[in-house]
């Protein structure tokens, strides 16, 4: 996203960040929050997810360094729908006012064209798990997620791909829509 700004850009930047650090199930940002701070993931993993209205924890996505979240401020929403959640200890971020970002996009067209596609990316990949979980069974979905985990964060070795992760099977329904038996039942028969 930054690989466009010049170098007083960048120093203005880090002049602006604040980098924070949250432990293990710390949250970052609840719902209803305002949402005025965009964050940088630097270490560490995020749980981006909401409650159902019986409590029923739904995940949205889980964030690895190198990625934005926090960021629907920028459009213009005024609080969070969801909540945000540090999975490691030592989690590290750079935080960001909302409205100082905007006043760098509103002097970097491509400062302001990368945020645009990395909201565009976003919305894509809600739009597959919309569809998978509209055309697909619970199998193939769990499938699809083991795929893509594979891509965005496999290792090659060999002919094979191994991927690390700390997700329990409970994580791994909540991403696909399934349970806990049912990716349990999967990964056994895979």
């Amino acid at each position: 996203m930054f690989k466009n700004l010049t170098d007083d850009e960048l120093a203005e930047l880090d002049d602006l960040t604040v980098m924070k650090t949250a432990g293990k199930n710390d949250f970052i940002y609840f719902p209803k929050e305002p949402s005025k701070i965009l964050f940088f993931l630097k270490a560490g993993r995020i749980k981006i997810g909401s409650y159902s209205e019986d409590g029923k924890e739904i995940i949205k996505a889980i964030l690895y360094p190198g990625e934005v979240y926090g960021e629907i401020g920028i459009v213009g929403k005024e609080s969070r729908k969801d909540f945000a959640v540090a999975m490691d200890a030592e989690t590290r971020m750079c935080t960001l006012n909302v409205d100082q970002f905007k006043k760098m996009m509103e002097a970097n067209d491509q400062l302001s064209l990368a945020v645009t596609k990395t909201i565009r990316e976003k919305l894509r990949n809600i739009e597959r798990r919309l569809e998978s979980l509209i055309f697909k069974d619970a199998r193939e979905r769990i499938i699809d997620f083991m795929k893509e985990m594979a891509e965005k964060y496999g290792k090659k070795i060999g002919v094979e791909v191994l991927v690390k992760h700390d997700l329990t099977h409970q994580d791994m329904a909540n991403l696909t829509a399934t349970s806990r038996q049912t990716v349990t039942t999967v990964l056994n028969d895979l």
